[in-house]
C-alpha cells in the first residue's frame, strides 16, 4: 500500500490551513472495517484520533463520501485524510517573500525550516506557510534547499507554466550562488573547480565520494572573512544532494555548523543555537516565457 500527500491529484478533501490531505490506495480487501484498518495501517495515532477525525468528516473516500469505523475497505480504494502532529515544535524564524507573480512565488527561508512536510514536520514548513499565509492552495517547490541551508528558492503556483520552470533546472540552464563560512584552505589557489563521483553514504541521509567518473562539479571562490574563517562563494553546477557540504568536508574546510560532513553528530534536536554557515545567496535565469533575465537575491547575512 502506498501513501503520499496530494499535489496535483484531484482533491475531495481542501488545503485546510495550508495542509495538503494525504491519500492512501488500498491493494487488498480488509475484515474488520474501516477504523480497524487504520489502527493497524497507521499505530502510532491511535483510535481516538481516528474516531475524532471520522467524526469531523475528514476520513473520505476518492468520490468525498465519508467513512466511518465500520465502511468496508476494498482493494482499490483511496483514502484520503488529513495527516496531523500533536506536538510540533514552532520554528522561531521566518521567511521573507521576494517577489510574486502569477506564476512564481521567490522566497528568502531561514535556516532551520523544512521545504515540505515530512517526519515531525507538517506545519513548521516553508511549504505549509506559505500556502497558508497566500492562500496559494496549488503551490509548489521548483527546487530545495536542505533544512538546514537558508536562503533563495522558487516556488510555482501556476500549473500550466510548471513545466518550463522545471525545465530550467532540469537543463542546469539557472545561475546558483551560495555563500559560505569555514576554515581557511591554505595554499590553493582560487577560484577552483572541485569534482567528484558522489552517492548515497551511510547513514543513509548522508552522500559520500567514491573513485569514478564525476558527477558533481563546484565552483569555489574566496570572497572575504569573518573572524578566522573565511567566507566562500560556490557556484554548484550540478545539484547533488548535500553537494557543497560534501565538497567542502572533503576539501578539509567544513562548513561551520555542519552535524552531518565530515561526520554525522548526535541529533540537535530544536537547538536553535548554531545554524548551518551555509546561504543560497542569488538566483539568476532567462524566463522561458517572457525572456526576460530575472535575478534573485537573499537579504541575509553569514557571520
Amino acid at each position: 500500500m502506498g501513501r503520499q500527500a496530494a499535489n496535483n491529484a484531484i482533491r475531495p478533501l481542501p488545503v485546510r490551513n495550508g495542509v495538503a490531505p494525504s491519500y492512501l490506495w488500498l491493494d487488498e480487501d480488509r475484515a474488520g472495517g474501516m477504523l480497524a484498518f487504520l489502527c493497524d495501517q497507521f499505530p502510532a495515532v491511535g483510535e481516538a484520533a481516528w474516531r475524532a477525525r471520522m467524526a469531523r468528516g475528514e476520513v473520505v473516500d476518492g468520490a468525498g463520501c465519508v467513512l466511518d469505523a465500520g465502511s468496508e475497505v476494498r482493494r482499490g480504494m483511496r483514502i484520503w485524510y488529513y495527516r496531523e502532529i500533536e506536538a510540533e515544535t514552532p520554528i522561531p524564524f521566518e521567511e521573507q517573500v521576494l517577489f510574486r507573480d502569477e506564476h512564481l512565488v521567490v522566497v528568502d527561508k531561514p535556516h532551520f525550516l523544512p521545504m515540505t512536510p515530512s517526519g515531525r514536520f507538517l506545519r513548521e514548513t516553508l511549504l505549509v506557510r506559505l500556502k497558508d499565509k497566500l492562500g496559494l492552495p496549488h503551490l509548489t517547490p521548483i527546487h530545495r534547499l536542505d533544512r538546514e541551508t537558508a536562503g533563495v528558492v522558487i516556488f510555482s503556483h501556476c500549473e500550466a507554466s510548471r513545466g518550463a520552470y522545471q525545465s530550467l533546472f532540469q537543463q542546469r540552464s539557472v545561475e546558483k550562488a551560495y555563500e559560505a563560512l569555514a576554515a581557511p584552505m591554505a595554499g590553493r589557489s582560487f577560484p577552483f573547480t572541485h569534482r567528484s563521483r558522489m552517492v548515497d553514504g551511510t547513514p543513509f541521509f548522508r552522500m559520500q565520494e567514491v573513485e569514478g567518473e564525476p558527477n558533481s562539479e563546484t565552483l569555489v571562490d574566496v570572497i572575504g572573512q569573518r573572524g578566522d574563517a573565511w567566507l566562500y562563494r560556490l557556484e554548484p553546477h550540478t545539484g547533488r544532494k548535500h553537494q557543497l557540504r560534501v565538497h567542502m568536508a572533503s576539501l578539509g574546510a567544513p562548513i561551520l555548523n555542519d552535524a552531518f560532513y565530515p561526520v554525522a553528530l548526535p541529533c540537535k534536536g530544536d537547538d536553535f543555537t548554531k545554524p548551518l554557515k551555509l546561504l543560497a545567496r542569488s538566483i539568476a535565469f532567462r524566463d522561458p516565457l517572457s525572456g526576460q533575465q530575472r535575478r534573485f537575491d537573499s537579504g541575509r547575512v553569514l557571520d
